[in-house]
């Protein structure tokens, strides 16, 4: 796939942070919290989730001692839920596109540190989990072998000493403002994936941000590019959603003059976690009318600055009436873009434009096609 940006600076390898940048923890802290805040008559707010990422385990506890008012000292409260995480460590998720890279970066032989604020014993049981991983890295640090952790640049100092390369040579990855922090402190170009939502303005110092990993363009940075981009599409392993559609021809579907046919986001939790807000592409069946071609977003939709991630499906079809509560069913099957903000309606009604042209295109290539047959289809047609 072409890049219009200009080399930005060439590295001679990769620091890679690796909780909520690499691996899908959030969740999983959330989902231990929320648990063990019970028992001090204590309900657990996502929302404090920004006063805890990318700090050290101890800033943490004391973040979380100091805002629910326990009536413990921070670290006990590292001694009380270090075994809960623990055993929750196995199924924490590789997020999308951090196999892809790691692999990606192992078969060129671009050396790799792991850099993290968590202890280095927590690192080598989390990615013990992910197949090929530990082999992958040169260089594992934790936040527990260096006297003072991020936003301090000792740790990407120490990380770039051990590969013997140069802090200007190294490119830094980290979803957190400790760490880009860290690394820009450390002289080093820094690429910022925010892990939660609706950040990425707050990331100025970072020398790009991205939505995901799976926006990552190595050869910005003199790295090999990328060889699986398919005619402005990646493909990707198919992941299934269907439902009831809530809204058809909603308040988005008139403005933009398109079908979209919004599913319900209850239980899709988990689904809505593990995959950034971008458009993505594949197949819809709908229950009594057939199998369509389909581009679809999920986001928070910018332009009418929604306050909850959405599903949104646009059925590449014309159609004269509503399907609301119709069953739909949807495969996915490839991804186009990162979701993104637009000046005018009319930008973003071109851009949609833009989408559905791609969608429809590579959607008769044998390498999405095949999935127009998917049983998972056909059960709701």
């Amino acid at each position: 796939m072409s890049v219009a940006n200009p080399l930005k600076k060439l590295a001679k390898c990769v620091v890679l942070d690796l909780d909520g940048t690499l691996l899908n923890t959030d969740g999983i802290v959330s989902d231990v919290l929320r648990g063990f805040l019970v028992k001090y008559g204590k309900q657990w707010d996502g929302r404090e989730a920004k006063k805890i990422v990318g700090k050290t385990p101890l800033e943490a506890a004391a973040a979380i001692v100091e805002d629910y008012e326990l009536a413990c000292t921070a670290n006990e409260l590292i001694s009380d839920i270090t075994p809960l995480f623990s055993n929750q460590w196995c199924n924490i998720k590789a997020l999308p596109g951090a196999n892809r890279l790691i692999k990606h970066l192992s078969s060129h032989k671009v050396p790799m540190a792991l850099a993290s604020n968590s202890p280095k014993e927590s690192i080598e049981t989390k990615i013990s989990f992910h197949h090929g991983w530990k082999e992958s890295f040169s260089v594992i640090i934790g936040g527990d072998e260096v006297r003072a952790g991020k936003p301090s640049p000792e740790i990407f100092l120490e990380a770039a000493k051990r590969l013997n390369v140069e802090p200007s040579g190294c490119l830094v990855i980290e979803d957190s403002l400790p760490g880009v922090t860290a690394g820009k402190a450390a002289e080093m170009e820094v690429v910022a994936v925010p892990s939660l939502p609706k950040q990425s303005h707050l990331f100025t110092t970072a020398d790009e941000v991205i939505n995901s990993l799976l926006d990552l363009r190595p050869e910005k940075w003199g790295l090999p590019p990328f060889q699986d981009w398919v005619e402005d599409t990646l493909p990707l392993e198919p992941w299934y959603i269907g439902g009831p559609v809530i809204k058809g021809f909603g308040r988005g579907s008139k403005v933009l003059g398109i079908p979209t046919a919004n599913l319900s986001t209850d239980g899709c939790s988990t689904l809505l976690s593990e995959h950034p807000a971008g458009v993505y592409f594949g197949w819809a069946g709908l229950a009594s009318r057939g199998i369509f071609k389909m581009v679809m977003s999920i986001g928070w939709n910018p332009y009418f600055n929604n306050t909850e991630k959405t599903i949104e499906p646009w059925l590449l079809h014309d159609f004269n009436e509503d399907f609301y509560g119709e069953e739909l069913r949807l495969v996915i099957v490839g991804y186009i873009r990162p979701e993104a903000n637009f000046p005018t309606l009319e930008s973003l009604i071109a851009k949609i434009q833009e989408d559905r042209k791609i969608a429809e295109r590579v959607l008769d290539l044998p390498l999405y096609s095949k999935y127009k047959d998917d049983l998972y289809l056909r059960s709701s047609v």
